[in-house]
């Protein structure tokens, strides 16, 4: 595996390539010609400066044709897109590794209108279950932690978990992205690894509100230990073991991104508790917040299996129905539900 393919040049991508780049020559797909042309000219992408051993391409077929491994970087709202555009490229004997933590959605008509919105598992999947969907890769992982693509950009020392059915997958991607600055850890429970990378974006939120109203560390103590619970309870509906919620992947990312300045959901949350609203926030971002987005499936799925998870209903009621910041935080305070981990009797 001389050629490792990345698929996507956003700031996790491209932190993804340098770490890569340090072992294997790398070639980064990117879609956009008048980005590529401006990542050639000065030799970085979102700021970061790019390793001497990414060459970028904008041709789909010539990465599927010159690498096994493929790391795909994609946001979730175009990773259905992407899978079907690589589709006639993808071979069986690939080897495809995804960083994307988000979840897509194919819904019937009418789940999100009204009051009670509600979402039965079966309309949702993960990011390797579309891979499954559109394409004829058999060897599928993912790849999910505390992973700031700042920080990661800086060469700081961190750690991911690469999760995959296959332990060939898992080595691959262990041969080819771990360093002395980057430690990989291994688990085949895919659901979970995915799912915790997923429900911690809505806690960032929570968590960067808090921050905004300065609330101190005892307050962000309790936002995670709490959200901790929230996440294994709807992992556990959507199929998926605890085990991996208490790892890396779980608590691990979960501290990361609910204290972190760097994280996008948790900044969309510091902007929130300013006054500022949710659309201008956006309309400001360059870059997918899939917090937001994966703030109302979460909801939906909460409502529709009677799961008590009183954080994931205060984010959804700030981001889509205007709910006041200060009144979801009385709320917090004063429901009716504390027994300490109660989570635990999932386990």
């Amino acid at each position: 595996m001389s050629k490792v393919g990345v698929i996507g040049s956003g700031s996790f991508g491209t932190a993804i390539a340098n770490l890569l780049a340090v072992k294997n020559e790398v070639l980064l797909y990117v879609r956009n010609p008048e980005t590529m042309a401006q990542m050639k000219e000065t030799r970085t992408s979102r700021g970061q400066a790019m390793h001497e051993n990414i060459v970028l391409t904008d041709d789909p077929a010539y990465l599927c044709d010159e690498c096994i491994l493929i790391y795909p970087m994609v946001a979730s709202k175009g990773f259905r897109a992407m899978c079907q555009q690589f589709n006639p490229l993808f071979r069986p004997d690939h080897i495809i590794i995804h960083g994307t933590k988000g979840l897509n959605i194919t819904p019937p008509d009418g789940w999100d209108e009204g009051d009670e919105i509600r979402l039965d598992k079966k309309y949702i999947h993960t990011m390797t279950e579309v891979i499954k969907q559109e394409t004829n890769v058999l060897r599928v992982g993912c790849l999910s932690g505390p992973n700031l693509s700042g920080e990661l950009a800086e060469l700081k020392p961190a750690a991911t978990v690469i999760a995959s059915r296959f332990d060939e997958v898992i080595e691959a991607g262990k041969r080819t992205i771990r360093s002395d600055r980057f430690r990989v850890y291994s688990s085949n429970d895919v659901l979970g690894v995915e799912l915790s990378g997923v429900l911690k974006n809505i806690m960032a939120i929570a968590s960067g509100i808090l921050d905004g109203l300065e609330l101190g560390i005892n307050t962000r103590s309790l936002l995670i230990t709490r959200a901790l619970g929230e996440m294994v309870k709807i992992g556990k509906v959507l199929g998926s073991s605890a085990d991996a919620f208490l790892g890396m992947a779980g608590i691990g990312d979960l501290i990361a991104t609910c204290s972190s300045p760097k994280s996008r959901n948790f900044t969309v949350g510091r902007r929130l508790a300013s006054g500022e609203s949710l659309q201008m926030i956006l309309e400001d971002m360059n870059e997918v917040v899939e917090g937001v987005r994966t703030a109302k499936t979460a909801y939906a799925v909460a409502k529709q299996y009677d799961i008590h998870t009183p954080i994931i209903e205060s984010v959804y009621n700030i981001l889509y129905k205007d709910m006041d910041i200060q009144e979801a935080m009385h709320y917090l305070m004063t429901h009716g539900y504390d027994r300490d981990a109660d989570f635990l009797e999932m386990l």
